[in-house]
């Protein structure tokens, strides 16, 4: 606790209001709060299927498919950075083909969107699959049997059974792309107000306004204290009414 006390003992509330109205401020939030929503958007929605996928069947190379989700936890966000800027950078191996279309993924806020996907999405599809693997797959088939098509049991049976696994990823990945920094600076850049998020905007802090690095430090330990807290809340309450049940 000791590194969290003192944060907060250096930033006192004369100093917190005025660094809370700061134009840097304000656009490092809700650039950090729009691009976080967007990859846990993109990652429900591109990484259901994936972690349905692993937690169900056994096809060839699973276990290559199943590290290369793996991958991004383990590299350094700066080679996440490069290799991203590899791709789709303007000298990429996209990068010539996209910009033949006017389109430019690097250096823009598309392309935090894209590290923090690379990098935070793994936790999502880890925990959801976990989620689906341990459901009892004789309730898909009773309700199968039933009448029930493929699109009902996974919406009526098995969301509602994994749920708990699929917010528990869906939140770790929300927060683990709010504190993003190395793939994001390599490969959006650090431009106010276009590319700056909370952590890029404290890097630039520590060199020029301490206070508003210390101001957008104490902002994401209480975002992610509370919604750490709000989610334990939830699987706790889940976990009684599961008892309770039996």
């Amino acid at each position: 606790m000791l590194p969290l006390v003192a944060l907060f003992l250096r930033l006192p509330p004369e100093r917190l209001i005025p660094s809370l109205q700061s134009r840097q401020v304000v656009q490092a939030v809700t650039l950090s709060l729009i691009t976080t929503l967007v990859t846990t958007v993109v990652t429900i929605c591109f990484g259901t299927p994936v972690s349905y996928l692993l937690a169900r069947h056994r096809f060839p190379f699973r276990r290559v498919v199943d590290t290369l989700v793996d991958l991004p936890t383990v590299l350094p966000p700066a080679v996440a950075g490069v290799a991203l800027l590899m791709a789709f950078g303007r000298r990429g191996i996209l990068g010539a083909t996209l910009n033949a279309w006017g389109i430019q993924i690097a250096f823009s806020w598309v392309a935090v969107v894209m590290a923090q996907t690379f990098v935070a999405s793994a936790f999502y599809v880890k925990a959801a699959a976990l989620g689906f693997a341990g459901i009892d797959p004789e309730l898909e088939q009773s309700a199968a049997l039933d009448g029930a098509g493929s699109w009902q049991v996974f919406r009526h049976v098995t969301l509602p059974l994994a749920w708990t696994a699929l917010l528990s990823g869906a939140v770790m990945t929300w927060a683990r792309a709010l504190g993003e920094f190395g793939a994001t600076i390599i490969f959006a850049g650090n431009y106010p107000g276009r590319t700056q998020t909370m952590p890029l905007a404290i890097y630039l802090g520590f060199e020029l306004d301490l206070n508003v690095a210390l101001t957008l430090a104490a902002i994401l330990i209480i975002c992610s204290f509370l919604v750490l807290m709000l989610v334990k809340g939830f699987l706790r309450r889940e976990v009684q009414e599961g008892v309770g049940g039996r």
